[in-house]
């Protein structure tokens, strides 16, 4: 089942499994599945594919091959691959590795910015101000997540003037792409309209608005399909649905990116992945895994040339 690229509206799905896929996960991928799975994810249409995170190794046990990862990605026309940092070490290594883009991470409570960053909010928006300068100085793309920008974990709501002044803070140094994260899966489509509406009023022309939800709740793809109506153009998704966050209790994956495709499909927005290869690669991880992964689309097939169901 191909898309139609003749769909005059179109998003950019960016490709999360090797890195906020993985990164919670309890099997342990080698560098070179990781690097399958990187191709897998270009063959089926990616042109976005976040690889790897310049954490922590003793964090983050998952990530830390990052450097081998980055030196056995395959040079594709046409493919960015990106990568996480959350500090000036983390940039140092990912300049050092070669990497064209980072995403930078400033979260809106302080409890969870001390549990994942090691600073509170504030000292999160000063060293993204130097991730910016640094990078752009270097010339890498550099883009901001805003961290449980819909609900906190430890804090409870996230009010939309606390989102407000953290976006105040961090627009000194506008990003590439501005991503609101759902990091625990609490948002409702009304919220995403909301939270991108105060989103857009603040960003400069150019910075273009960028979103990253968890279906913990199952209200994932609905608040996709919100963020897309509220003018959106780039979107996280992870192959399988696998994933979650190490510092939030109770975290699930990234939407799936195969669901995340069907949808957009059936609501007429163009996506550019060839969704029987994606297919394809959701079976491939699934029996890499040993386990049903948390696809609805990847087990039901699609709708209505349906592929054969995994």
């Amino acid at each position: 089942m191909s898309v139609d690229t003749s769909t005059e509206q179109q998003v950019t799905i960016v490709e999360v499994a090797p890195r906020d896929g993985l990164q919670n996960e309890k099997v342990s991928l080698s560098t070179d599945q990781k690097l399958d799975l990187v191709g897998r994810a270009v063959g089926f249409g990616a042109r976005n594919v976040e690889v790897t995170s310049f954490v922590h190794p003793k964090k983050v046990p998952a990530m830390a091959d990052a450097e081998d990862v980055v030196r056995g990605l395959p040079d594709v026309d046409g493919v960015t691959y990106s990568a996480l940092v959350l500090n000036e070490r983390g940039l140092d290594r990912a300049l050092s590795a070669g990497v064209s883009e980072v995403n930078a991470v400033v979260h809106c409570t302080d409890t969870f910015s001390n549990r994942n960053q090691g600073t509170d909010v504030d000292g999160g928006v000063a060293i993204w101000h130097r991730i910016a300068r640094t990078a752009r100085a270097a010339g890498v793309t550099a883009n901001l997540t805003i961290a449980v920008a819909f609900g906190c974990p430890f804090e409870g709501e996230v009010s939309v003037d606390r989102l407000r002044s953290v976006l105040d803070g961090v627009m000194v140094e506008p990003p590439t792409e501005l991503s609101l994260a759902d990091t625990i899966g609490v948002a409702v489509p009304a919220d995403v309209r909301e939270r991108f509406a105060v989103a857009a009023a603040l960003i400069p022309s150019g910075v273009a608005l960028r979103a990253h939800f968890h279906d913990t709740r199952a209200c994932g793809i609905g608040n996709a399909l919100a963020a897309v109506e509220s003018g959106v153009t780039v979107l996280d998704a992870s192959l399988g649905g696998i994933g979650g966050c190490p510092f939030a209790p109770n975290a699930t994956g990234n939407i799936a990116t195969d669901d995340l495709a069907y949808a957009l499909d059936r609501t007429g927005v163009g996506h550019g992945l060839d969704t029987d290869r994606l297919h394809e690669a959701g079976q491939w991880l699934e029996d890499l895994f040993g386990r049903r992964l948390p696809s609805s689309v990847l087990h039901a097939g699609g709708f209505p040339e349906s592929s054969v169901v995994g």
